[in-house]
């Protein structure tokens, strides 16, 4: 049980320094790294002292605390689904960028090749 122990403990907290480091590059967003700072910090508690989930089990009044996990595994899935909703509406975004630079360079080239006329006295 001290491997396991040790090996969810050490998980954490590499996990905990890769989202550091990710944060530090700027390739995730300050605000998604602190959630899965916390997502670490949970497993290097849980890693330390597993009978925690029997205690927050029993508070909570759930009388058998592995469902925690499952509780657990919810939160992650909801984190997940609400990515992607911004990732989508991040593409949505750009597709209508596009498409308005492309009607903008389309007006601009038609501006440029269209005869200007002079002016008449």
């Amino acid at each position: 049980m001290a491997s396991l122990q040790i090996t969810t403990t050490f998980m954490g907290v590499g996990l905990a320094a890769l989202i550091l480091y990710l944060i530090r590059r700027d390739h995730l967003y300050l605000m998604h790294g602190l959630f899965w700072v916390l997502v670490a910090a949970a497993a290097v508690v849980l890693g330390v002292w597993p009978g925690m989930i029997n205690r927050l089990a029993t508070a909570l009044g759930i009388s058998y605390p592995p469902a925690m996990l499952l509780l657990a595994c919810i939160v992650l899935l909801i984190k997940a689904l609400h990515a992607d909703m911004v990732n989508t509406r991040i593409e949505r975004d750009v597709r209508r960028l596009n498409q308005r630079l492309a009607m903008l360079e389309a007006d601009a080239a038609d501006l440029i090749q269209a005869p200007t006329e002079p002016p008449t006295p």
